[in-house]
């Protein structure tokens, strides 16, 4: 059997998505407008399995077909007769279950690598034996036979998400490496073209020069269309030596399906900003503009307060080795009016609080654009995994210009942060009762703080394509140096591609420690309801769960290539080692052994000296991340960010030994089964589903009722046109239908 670190266990937890009453309270038309965005999701979500890996889509498409033709109980029956153990099933089940839940075979949360956990021989008895290869005999042993070794393989490269020889990724073409993805930038920055829906693919002309094509993602290819602002772009470049072609026309008939619901929504929608805000996102989808996308986020800025709040588009770039590519996303939620109702009142008390951050004001916002700030319960969220907040949209000039939105996914973090006392990790004993008791409390002042005030803080030093500055270069001085400011961002740079593979995690780095120094405000604790002691214990445990955290995250640290593969953890990790500095016994990390006689350890943190010890250190690393990217200091952002996020074996915490007693204890990422909804007539009807692996299947394979052949056609169909650059399959599959 494969490591436990490359499989999802039997036990592995799974819950529901709860938000049956808040789409109870919904009028009709809100249920109809929910539901065409949902489904716009749903189909762009499939993208996905295109971003992640090169069997991706086969796998999809396999499990697909094998679970519309039998449910898992009918399949479970097939199972045991062909001699699978029921733990076997189930690790089949857990298996698909991921998969679905991924979108893809690698965890969202960490860019590992996960296989089945049975013989493959076993596997493909149950495949072979299928209803669905009864009824299609050709098409499902050549969906098995494209994607079964690479389904299975650990082979090392293969065992992370990357770029070169660090790992895999379908963002770029196999023979990519990190020199080609900084030209590439470098050639997107010159022509004021985004990488966020972009795909990078090289080959070699017959004079021995590189060529690239840089793929747009939209429904219009190469096809002729009426003048718009792209039109212009779809052409060939010389660019430093090296030959550029700009295309368009990735996932074209998956982007066509999610216009098609978004053109429904409009028909729904409560004002003329969603209307405006829609029809920008279909210009963008269609035409492969992320100034049309930005367009649309500026409406989306301005629809204050929706009853149905959603987002959609390329967002993310956790996933890209770069960092400047978006990986397709779209949730839609019903606005949770309690929770908001606190929120508000840390929107309303942000101006204030910014003044505390300790940077000084020329290095923030010349004006802070009160935002939307709303506790959403998710009914779709799209893509590779689910977040507990969100801060949108990333788009660096909307951000400083129009402002932004906060969202917490309140039903989210019912679920996913829920903890269990016998599953606890690495704390004392004595804290154990009080952080079950107040991590979800704190959990919710550290997203709010999070997100309104560490995402939605700081300014970006600018000169503009006409030579203009934001910023006053007589008078403005860098408090680090002394000196007048030496360095900014040019026209056409943006925080994302000036610091690339360190950029998100740098950002949710500056995020969280900004959650952590403001927590320790009476006010925002009063915000949110606590006083006296009980205030005391919410910063106590927010704190000691930023410390545990940064020891758990050492899951996503590899020591073969020197490389961390999840941004928030890596975030987390640089705030203990930023804590463990300030010395003093604020912070201790020790080896012990357990009670199983295993390898343990425990995290200590001193809670009087949070605000005399804690506090100063957070404020001196905080001004100094905040300077670095105000002036875009890619130099010294790298040296102090990365000298924190290097893991050794230097007593006297010796990281990388802890790293295998993190290993061994570590609990898998829960799984969420999240409802369909159903247009009945004209009306809209909630599905829901059991927490289960067989129910999050179930979800999946009603998800697509009406089309699900078609969808698994185009997937693989997508993917074999584009094989040849991962050198897989050797051989398209034929005659999926």
């Amino acid at each position: 059997m494969a490591d436990a670190q490359y499989i999802l266990p039997n036990d592995i937890g799974v819950f529901s998505l709860d938000c049956r009453e808040a789409f109870r309270l919904l009028s009709p038309t809100e249920r109809l407008y929910a539901h065409h965005l949902s489904r716009a999701a749903w189909y762009g979500g499939l993208a996905v399995l295109l971003q992640t890996s090169p069997e991706a889509p086969y796998i999809y498409a396999l499990l697909s077909r094998l679970f519309r033709a039998q449910d898992p109980d009918q399949l479970r029956q097939l199972a045991l007769a062909e001699g699978l153990t029921e733990e076997e099933y189930q690790a089949f089940l857990v298996y698909a279950a991921g998969i679905y839940s991924n979108m893809g075979n690698y965890k969202s949360f960490g860019d590992t690598k996960f296989v089945p956990n049975l013989p493959k021989e076993k596997l493909e008895r149950v495949i072979l034996g299928s209803k669905a290869a009864g009824q299609h005999p050709e098409e499902v042993k050549s969906l098995w036979q494209t994607c079964r070794e690479l389904m299975f393989s650990l082979e090392p490269r293969l065992r992370h998400l990357g770029l070169g020889k660090e790992g895999i990724t379908t963002y770029f073409s196999g023979d990519c490496t990190m020199e080609d993805a900084k030209l590439a930038q470098d050639f997107l920055d010159s022509q004021n073209l985004s990488a966020y829906n972009t795909r990078l693919f090289k080959g070699v002309l017959e004079d021995g020069k590189p060529c690239y094509e840089v793929r747009l993602a939209s429904v219009l290819g190469a096809e002729p269309a009426l003048h718009s602002e792209m039109t212009s772009k779809l052409k060939s470049y010389e660019f430093r030596g090296s030959h550029f072609q700009v295309t368009r026309g990735d996932y074209a008939p998956i982007l066509q399906k999610v216009v098609e619901h978004l053109e429904k929504a409009k028909a729904y929608a409560a004002n003329s900003r969603q209307e405006q805000m829609l029809a920008q996102y279909i210009e963008s989808f269609t035409q492969g503009s992320i100034e049309a996308h930005k367009r649309g986020s500026r409406f989306w800025i301005q629809d204050k307060g929706p009853i149905v709040e959603s987002y959609i588009g390329f967002i993310e770039s956790y996933r890209d080795p770069f960092g400047s590519r978006g990986e397709f996303e779209g949730f839609v939620a019903m606005v949770n009016k309690a929770m908001s109702a606190k929120f508000e009142c840390l929107v309303a008390s942000a101006e204030q609080l910014l003044k505390e951050l300790p940077w000084p004001p020329a290095f923030e916002k010349d004006k802070f654009l009160t935002p939307d700030f709303t506790s959403l319960d998710v009914l779709t969220f799209s893509g590779s995994g689910i977040p507990a907040g969100i801060n949108i949209p990333n788009y660096d000039d909307l951000r400083q210009t129009d402002g932004f939105k906060n969202v917490s996914l309140g039903n989210v973090l019912a679920v996913a942060y829920a903890t269990q006392r016998e599953k606890l990790t690495f704390l004392e004993e004595e804290d154990k009762d009080l952080y079950i008791r107040w991590k979800g409390p704190s959990f919710d002042v550290q997203v709010g703080l999070h997100e309104l005030l560490g995402h939605g803080s700081g300014k970006l030093f600018v000169q503009d394509e006409k030579g203009a500055f934001n910023f006053d270069q007589e008078t403005v001085i860098n408090p680090e140096t002394g000196e007048q400011i030496q360095s900014w961002y040019r026209s056409g740079e943006t925080w994302d591609s000036k610091f690339s593979t360190i950029a998100s995690s740098y950002e949710e780095c500056r995020a969280e420690s900004v959650g952590l120094y403001l927590c320790l405000n009476p006010q925002v604790l009063e915000i949110f309801g606590f006083k006296g002691a009980d205030a005391e214990d919410v910063i106590y445990v927010n704190w000691l769960n930023m410390v545990r955290a940064g020891l758990l995250a050492l899951e996503f640290y590899t020591p073969e290539t020197s490389s961390w593969r999840q941004a928030h953890m890596q975030a987390r990790f640089v705030i203990l080692r930023v804590l463990l500095e300030a010395g003093e016994g604020l912070v201790t990390v020790t080896p012990t052994t357990g009670a199983d006689g295993r390898p343990d350890a425990r995290v200590r943190l001193d809670r009087d000296k949070i605000r005399p010890v804690g506090k100063p250190a957070l404020e001196r690393f905080l001004r100094k991340l905040q300077v670095l990217k105000s002036t875009g200091d890619v130099a010294g952002g790298r040296a102090l960010y990365e000298g924190y996020a290097a893991v050794t074996d230097e007593p006297p915490e010796c990281f990388l030994t802890l790293r295998d007693t993190v290993l061994l204890r570590k609990e898998s990422r829960k799984l969420i089964v999240q409802p369909n909804t159903r247009l009945e007539g004209s009306e809209v009807q909630l599905l829901e589903y059991e927490a289960s692996a067989a129910g999050l299947i179930r979800s999946f394979s009603e998800r697509f009722l009406e089309d699900g052949p078609e969808l698994e056609e185009v997937l693989t169909q997508l993917a074999t046109a584009d094989a040849r650059f991962w050198r897989f399959p050797s051989e398209a599959p034929s005659g999926q239908a």
